[in-house]
C-alpha cells in the first residue's frame, strides 16, 4: 500500500520527510519510556500510563478527574474505574474530592511515589530541556502552530472515518 504523494513546497522534500518520519516515530518511543516506568512501578504499562497523565496534570496545575483522564487515555468509564481501582491498590493514586461541589472527584498521586516518579523522568526532562534550549521562542511557537494544527487535522480525519465506518461497509472480508 502506497500512501498518497505530498506535495512539496520550495523544495522541502527531504526536510518534510524528516519531520513526518519523527512524528511517526515519537509515539512508539514516549510508548517504551512509559513501558520502562511500569517495569519501574511494577504495573501494567497502561496503569503506568495513566499515572504519568495523573503526574503531568497535576504538574500543570490542572488535576485530572477521571472523565478527563478517561478521554486522555481512551477508555469507556468502567475501564478507567478498574484502573483507577488498580493505581489505588499499588498505592500511586488517590482519589480526593477538593471541589465544592463533591461530586467532582479529583485525581491525586501519591507524594512519596511522586517524588519517586519524578527522580526516573528527570533524566528525560533534562535532554527535553536540552533539546529546547537549541530553538527560538519564535520557532518554538511555529513547530507548536503546527503540532495544534496536524492534531485537529486528525481528529477530523478520525470523526470523518467514524462516520464513514457507521454508514458504509468496510472493504474486504470481516472476520
Amino acid at each position: 500500500m502506497t500512501a498518497p504523494p505530498t506535495p512539496a513546497r520550495d523544495g522541502d522534500d527531504g526536510d518534510w520527510q524528516q519531520l513526518l518520519d519523527g512524528l511517526r516515530t515519537y509515539p512508539a518511543t514516549y510508548t517504551y519510556v512509559t513501558h520502562q516506568l511500569a517495569r519501574w512501578l511494577g504495573v501494567h504499562p497502561a496503569d503506568a500510563n495513566a499515572f504519568a497523565e495523573v503526574l503531568y496534570a497535576e504538574d500543570r496545575g490542572d488535576p485530572l478527574s477521571p472523565a478527563r483522564l478517561a478521554a486522555r487515555i481512551s477508555l469507556s468509564s468502567g475501564a478507567t474505574t478498574s484502573l483507577l481501582n488498580r493505581l489505588e491498590r499499588a498505592g500511586l493514586v488517590v482519589r480526593s474530592r477538593e471541589h465544592a461541589d463533591r461530586r467532582i472527584v479529583t485525581l491525586r498521586s501519591v507524594e512519596a511515589v511522586t517524588t519517586r516518579a519524578w527522580a526516573f523522568f528527570e533524566p528525560l526532562a533534562r535532554r527535553v530541556e536540552d533539546v529546547r534550549g537549541q530553538f527560538t521562542a519564535e520557532e518554538l511557537r511555529t513547530v507548536g502552530r503546527f503540532v495544534t494544527l496536524l492534531n485537529e487535522a486528525t481528529t477530523g480525519a478520525v470523526a470523518d472515518n467514524e462516520a464513514r465506518a457507521d454508514s458504509e461497509p468496510a472493504p474486504g472480508p470481516r472476520a
